[in-house]
């Protein structure tokens, strides 16, 4: 052989890293649930990179890996051992669902290691690991294209929820981030291992975190699978909540009931407690008939119903299908019959309780909200029973408490948003029902405008608090100037929709100074916006203003369509005469009288046009009439002084 056919001889590692290479990126085509989309030129512990696929679709979801390979004999379990840098497995933690491919040569098979396993592993060896600078690497389990189709499927669920989150707080307004951040559903990692995830979603369940669940519902579904009866916190959880209105994934709970009733047959389950289960499904589905069914078939079971406390659930929940299915009165006794099995039970005490809310008896609905409460999974219905004994104390007319109860209330409405909307209506309702709840009604409104600035209608109701108090003659502390400030200032950001009411209001108290220039202003604010029944309080303003030709049509719209009333007749009637037209000043007044045969103004009013138009005689008929009606009105008093001839026949009440 000549000196130049001695070359250098290939390294047997670059052979077998080939040959892992190969065969991995084989098993990759194989499970079509990643590619191979680049190998890493600055190995610093990871050799590549693989992409999800979504149904064909790249998903930029990325997994790092690190390949391995030997010709070491199997361990005695059937393992391969490698040794790996532990800065190499600090390098893959730092990437969720990285891990390690050993391709062992002898039995030309790849194993799969998680780097999340390997820290388990060491931390609960026992041993002082982190001062070590190798770690040995244990690989049993095959790396199998279902395992591949497992990790994608957990992968894409874990960045498609960060994903939904990140975006989420983007494009959110700077002022809404901590709102959403105190609302936000922790994210707990799901493990690739089952048992481990088994565990884990048993703990989370029994802990009462159904939410936290159903945020990581698909990435159980990844690891468990569907069929897994580890998954069974999993489907209860979404059942729980649709129960309570809350899941948005009535897809999880029609899998729910496939789920349980393909239990009904495999013998380790409790028939009752499966039925028990899909009834609360239906029912969380709006489906009252089959929860109905469900339920009975429960109480058939009277091994599972030996509990009295089980029991009682399921009288509950059949009384709530029941009634969701319109009889009221046979719901009623089965919410009874749940409290004569289990005298404490919550939810039994809450149905009685909106029971006697709709049919308005507030002291037995709170005697029954009273009795309420809720375990820690239940706290948001908590929140939800003291919103209805809000409504209670106010229809019972306890102010007092139904304001403490709404600031209770307060404190959890980050977590709730319908507590503020809710409570907002309450008091919109009833704030202005007695001096206390206005007065406490102002505090209200100050605190949910200073949470809600836009919120026209809550300033509108803090104006409308105000003027209900100084009607009924409560000292505010406020003159008109000094209140008219404060007016302007909140009727800027009310909608004008919400704006007549509070104008007309401003308007009445103008009207009450003796200061109609301002009264005319606001009542032509009020008239404006919205028109109809404030006309008349225009119409009186621009009377008193002496601006007939502009009240008349005004003051006939309301007494002709509007609110044909005495009073819009007796104004109408006051423009007519004094812009000349005594007939239709008659007509006018002789209409108010019709309407209001007491009214007395209208009467002495009737003689003078008479009078005026020189028919004496009829004035002094109407007048003897009004006099002999109202012999105590300052009126006719005047009249017996200024034309004591006219009625010598009317004795001096004096």
């Amino acid at each position: 052989m000549s000196h130049l056919d001695d070359l250098p001889k290939r390294d047997g590692n670059h052979v077998t890293e080939e040959k892992a290479v190969v065969a991995f990126q084989k098993r990759l085509l194989e499970s079509g649930a990643f590619i191979l989309q680049s190998a890493d030129r600055k190995d610093y512990g990871t050799d590549c990179q693989i992409e999800v696929l979504n149904q064909g679709s790249a998903t930029n979801v990325r997994i790092h890996v690190q390949l391995k390979g030997t010709e070491r004999s199997l361990n005695a379990d059937a393992s391969v051992s490698v040794a790996i840098a532990r800065t190499n497995l600090n390098y893959l933690l730092t990437q969720p669902h990285s891990f390690y491919v050993c391709y062992h040569v002898p039995t030309d098979s790849l194993r799969i290691c998680f780097a999340e396993a390997v820290l388990r592993q060491y931390e609960h060896g026992g041993r002082n690991w982190t001062e070590q600078q190798t770690l040995t690497l244990s690989c049993t389990d095959e790396l199998t294209v279902e395992q591949l189709k497992t990790v994608a499927s957990l992968a894409k669920s874990s960045a498609s929820l960060l994903r939904d989150r990140r975006t989420g707080q983007v494009t959110a307004a700077p002022s809404e981030i901590p709102g959403m951040l105190r609302r936000q559903i922790a994210d707990v990692h799901v493990p690739e291992n089952r048992e481990a995830a088994a565990k884990i979603l048993e703990s989370l369940y029994k802990d009462g975190a159904d939410d936290v669940i159903s945020a990581a519902f698909d990435k159980f579904i990844a690891v468990l699978g569907t069929d897994d009866n580890a998954m069974n916190y999993g489907y209860m959880a979404e059942i729980n909540l649709g129960m309570a209105g809350r899941s948005s994934n009535s897809g999880r709970i029609e899998a729910a009931i496939g789920h349980f009733q393909s239990k009904l047959n495999v013998g380790s389950y409790q028939h009752g407690s499966l039925h028990y289960t899909i009834g609360n499904a239906q029912s969380a589905l709006g489906k009252e008939s089959e929860a109905k069914k469900a339920y009975e078939t429960a109480l058939e079971d009277q091994e599972f119903t030996a509990a009295p406390e089980l029991a009682a659930k399921i009288h509950k929940n059949l009384g709530t299908s029941i009634e969701r299915s319109g009889d009221q009165e046979l719901a009623v006794s089965y919410y009874y019959k749940a409290l004569h099995l289990d005298p404490n039970l919550p939810e039994a005490h809450n149905a009685l309780g909106n029971h006697y809310i709709r049919i308005g008896d507030y002291q037995a609905a709170l005697d029954h909200f009273d009795r309420v409460v809720f375990t820690e999974r239940q706290l948001g219905a908590t929140s939800t029973v003291a919103g209805w004994r809000v409504n209670a104390l106010f229809n019972l007319t306890d102010g007092r408490g139904a304001f403490r109860e709404i600031a209770s209330l307060l404190g959890n409405a980050d977590d709730h948003p319908w507590i503020w909307p809710w409570c907002a209506q309450q008091v919109a309702n009833f704030g202005r029902a007695t001096v206390g709840n206005a007065r406490q009604a102002i505090g209200f409104w100050q605190r949910y405008i200073a949470a809600h600035p836009a919120a026209s209608a809550a300033r509108r109701e803090l104006l409308l608090a105000t003027f209900y108090l100084r009607a009924q003659e409560q000292d505010i502390q406020q003159t008109y100037a000094e209140f008219r400030k404060e007016f302007e200032r909140q009727i800027a950001y009310i909608d004008d929709e919400d704006a007549a009411l509070p104008w007309d209001r401003l308007g009445h108290w103008a009207q009450d100074e003796g200061d109609w220039a301002e009264a005319e202003r606001c009542f032509r604010k009020a008239f404006e916006l919205e028109g109809g029944h404030y006309g008349y309080c225009l119409g009186t303003a621009l009377n008193f203003l002496a601006k007939f030709d502009e009240s008349l049509p005004i003051l006939l719209e309301q007494a002709e369509v509007i609110q044909p009333d005495a009073m819009s007749w007796f104004q109408a009637a006051v423009a007519y005469e004094n812009l000349g037209r005594p007939a239709e000043a008659i007509a006018a007044y002789d209409q108010a009288l019709t309407l209001d045969p007491n009214y007395d103004l209208a009467m002495f009013n009737l003689g003078g046009v008479h009078w005026n138009s020189g028919d004496h005689v009829e004035a002094k008929k109407v007048w003897a009439g009004a006099i002999k009606r109202f012999p105590d009105h300052e009126l006719a008093a005047t009249l017996r002084c200024m034309v004591p001839s006219l009625f010598p026949h009317v004795p001096d009440s004096n």
